[in-house]
């Protein structure tokens, strides 16, 4: 026996200063009820968690700068959800909990001043009939492609000088788009409001993913674009010089696909748990009961979520109501903007706490750099069960500094 384990151990170094092995990240698949909160580990490396399992089917239906991983929302779900509850998101942002809550079969109530988030969460909770939306997209993208082809594009005065065609001008859409993509997107929200379909609010979505790319900016400035990009550039993105855009139809074929393949791709995977999406203001809206919250408010000064969006608003219509955003980047964040955000803040998760039962939790993800969270437990009478540290991983744009988010687990006395 002795010569075998010799035999065994025979090349093997051992060594008493080796590094221990490293724990992996938390298995969100793996989380039960009793798994205890000091043993997650939310910091998944790209390795871990790929771009393909964070934006998985309709959670990569649009770009949404903001918005937490789906596997952040599974780990809380299946912790503290049962099938057939209710969560409620009054930030519901690009919808991540409330599809994620779908998937597990827990129902669901989200609410969010921007008309283009709501318009977004609806789309991709919206049970399709696969056939049938899979024609419609094709339809009106082959019929775009036929008037492109003719030159029978939706003209209007910004390319035709005549104010009679076409609609009023809109001087954001003439600033930000090449006048052959410009005719290509309106032609093609000319066919949604022209032919009937009854998908159309899927078909706005591919619209707004298109124009967001066929806009006049740098390919690796797709984010926070400053300026309108007229010529020719050095791109980070490519390491080349690049043009800037000139057509959209070649979007609207590549995101037509991507957006039938996400949804088909849902509906295999999504439950009979109903969703509940309210357009309001969430520091005024009543809450039905529900039993616990889980919600990413935006953070103080950072993003205007309207501005994101903008290209989407001028599209489609769409009511702007960014004067009612909570923290947007346009207030700043200075000690006034910071107090005024604590308050908002206070006063949305107040008016949940009231709509959970006892003992019921609210997840809180937020990037607490400036400490306001702390008073926000205080004002609402919520006890801290668990603070949580989470390096996020900044994987999009030129941006390459260290972030970290918190995740505040409080309970409802």
């Amino acid at each position: 026996m002795a010569a075998t384990i010799e035999h065994a151990l025979s090349g093997v170094e051992l060594s008493a200063s080796a590094p221990p092995l490293q724990p992996r990240p938390t298995n969100p698949s793996q989380v039960v009820e009793g798994t205890a909160l000091a043993s997650l580990d939310l910091s998944w490396r790209e390795a871990d968690l790929p771009q393909k399992d964070r934006t998985k089917h309709v959670h990569g239906l649009h770009p949404y700068l903001g918005k937490f991983v789906p596997q952040l929302v599974e780990v809380f779900l299946r912790k503290y959800f049962r099938p057939g509850q209710v969560v409620f998101d009054p930030f519901v942002g690009s919808g991540t909990t409330l599809v994620q809550a779908n998937e597990l079969g827990i129902n669901a109530v989200g609410c969010d001043v921007s008309a283009f988030n709501v318009l977004l969460c609806r789309v991709k909770l919206t049970e399709y009939k696969l056939a049938q939306v899979r024609e419609e997209a094709l339809d009106a993208l082959d019929k775009t492609r036929q008037l492109s082809q003719r030159r029978q594009l939706w003209l209007w005065p910004a390319v035709t000088g005549n104010a009679s065609v076409g609609g009023p001008r809109d001087s954001y859409l003439e600033q930000w788009f090449a006048p052959q993509a410009l005719t290509e997107l309106l032609t093609y929200r000319g066919l949604l409001d022209s032919e009937g379909y009854e998908y159309a609010d899927l078909l706005k979505v591919v619209l707004s993913r298109s124009a967001r790319s066929a806009r006049l900016t740098t390919h690796f400035d797709l984010d926070f674009p400053k300026q309108p990009q007229r010529e020719p550039y050095w791109c980070y993105k490519h390491s080349r010089m690049c043009e800037p855009t000139e057509e959209a139809l070649k979007f609207l074929e590549r995101y037509t696909v991507d957006a039938l393949r996400r949804i088909e791709e849902f509906a295999s995977r999504r439950s009979d748990a109903w969703c509940t999406i309210h357009h309001d203001d969430s520091r005024r809206m009543t809450c039905p009961a529900v039993h616990g919250v889980i919600t990413s408010p935006p953070y103080v000064g950072l993003i205007d979520y309207h501005e994101q969006h903008a290209y989407a608003y001028h599209l489609l219509g769409l009511q702007d109501k960014r004067a009612d955003e909570i923290g947007r980047a346009g207030n700043g964040s200075g000690q006034k903007a910071r107090l005024a955000y604590q308050a908002d803040i206070a006063g949305v998760l107040g008016r949940a706490m009231s709509a959970i039962p006892a003992g019921a939790r609210l997840i809180v993800v937020a990037g607490d750099r400036y400490d306001l969270y702390s008073g926000i437990a205080r004002l609402i009478g919520a006890e801290v069960e668990a603070t949580l540290q989470r390096h996020v991983n900044r994987r999009t744009g030129r941006r390459s500094s260290e972030f970290f988010e918190t995740v505040f687990v409080w309970r409802k006395p």
